[in-house]
């Protein structure tokens, strides 16, 4: 394309009075303009409008390539709009961008918050659990929501860990001449008829400390039957897969999932396959408790057989099942630079690591770790079963 076809802006509560000279001409000069009818109604299109389907769907967009066409999102269309979802469909070139201010920055600006120092939420189209990592004492979080119902629904979950206390807002049209802000305590949320688009600032001044940031979270948050990779070795676990954000992880014999949790709540996403449906109930439990159930596939089932069904991981971890079988499937996916960690605590599958390690190189590991406990009136080591864990990169 030598010129752009799409014009993708940004429209606030002010309608056409908001928006620049340069995106009142490219509105003006679209045949055809998406968007949700209150968009529609804002910019006054007429008969030139078309409403999104439902579902969402960006097909009818594409279609129109090359013709003069407009897409219409609530002020920054890169801020969790749908500027960044029909961008990946395109090339460099095809677009043009009319950002208005988004609801974050009015909100922040209403409230007189540092906005470098909230964190800001789309959660009309994510799982409210996942605002669970960031609850924390302290924390200011403004969050787009869907409706009134979804306004209740997020009080009541910040409140339910341990933040009744804390003050909330709801933010109601912002820009426009149906502006609203309503103050109120999270655990008493006297709330009055809202209309969309709302969005919920939440200040956290006084509550628990939250989730820690680092690996190793204590083992009493996950729901597990003893099979899981204890808060020591987890932590170093997660040193030797390396977590990034975006990245794709296989836990293979996951046991509770606590390796795949941490590893989502370090911003990636996982597949863990585990046999025993009781503990896959175990993980999807977890998942949903700290926030990533979004984040986390869980699959039933032997990891061999699974395996074909999944998209390349970046990283997979076996804490439990490993043998030259299955380390031979592993290696069948081509996607080089794999991370590879697997723990042990069996002399046969040590040596087999021996035997890996010696052929691959990689790091070789044993960890013993011993925990004090009452012996009599005093005290001493009680040791647990030594663990080799070994780390590579595939080729």
């Amino acid at each position: 394309m030598t010129e752009p076809w799409l014009s993708i802006i940004g429209i606030g509560e002010e309608g056409l009075s908001g928006l620049t000279d340069g995106s009142r001409a490219a509105l003006a000069g679209a045949h055809h303009v998406f968007g949700g009818p209150r968009h529609l109604a804002l910019a006054d299109v007429g008969a030139r409008g078309r409403a999104w389907g439902v579902p969402f769907d960006l097909q009818p967009v594409l279609a129109l390539r090359g013709q003069p066409v407009a897409l219409l999102a609530s002020g920054d269309p890169f801020w969790f709009g749908a500027g960044g979802s029909i961008c990946q469909h395109l090339q460099p070139g095809e677009w043009t961008a009319y950002p208005t201010p988004s609801t974050f920055s009015r909100a922040a600006a209403l409230l007189g918050w540092r906005l470098e120092s909230v964190q800001c939420l789309g959660l009309h189209a994510t799982p409210l659990v996942s605002v669970r990592p960031w609850l924390r004492r302290g924390q200011r979080l403004i969050c787009l929501v869907r409706d009134v119902q979804a306004v209740r629904a997020l009080a009541a979950l910040v409140s339910s860990h341990g933040f009744g206390a804390a003050s909330g807002w709801t933010l109601e049209r912002l820009g426009g001449a149906y502006e609203r802000v309503h103050r109120f305590r999270l655990d008493a949320p006297d709330l009055p008829a809202l209309g969309a688009p709302v969005a919920l600032a939440l200040d956290l001044h006084d509550g628990p400390p939250g989730l820690p940031t680092t690996s190793g979270l204590p083992d009493e948050l996950f729901v597990h039957d003893g099979q899981i990779t204890k808060s020591p070795v987890r932590a170093l676990t997660l040193r030797a897969l390396g977590p990034r954000p975006g990245e794709r992880l296989w836990d293979l014999g996951a046991g509770s999932g606590s390796i795949s949790v941490e590893w989502c709540l370090a911003g990636g996403e996982a597949h863990a396959v585990e046999q025993q449906e009781s503990r896959a109930a175990n993980i999807r439990l977890n998942a949903e408790h700290l926030g990533v159930a979004h984040r986390l596939s869980v699959h039933g089932g032997s990891s061999q057989a699974t395996l074909p069904t999944l998209p390349a991981p970046d990283a997979v971890f076996v804490g439990g099942g490993f043998d030259r079988d299955l380390f031979d499937a592993i290696t069948a996916v081509p996607r080089p630079g794999c991370r590879l960690v697997v723990n042990s605590v069996t002399l046969d599958t040590e040596a087999l690591l021996l035997e890996l390690h010696a052929r691959y190189g990689g790091e070789l590991l044993q960890l013993a770790l011993s925990q004090a406990q009452p012996l009599g009136r005093l005290r001493g080591w009680l040791p647990a079963r030594p663990l080799v864990q070994w780390s590579v990169v595939l080729p």
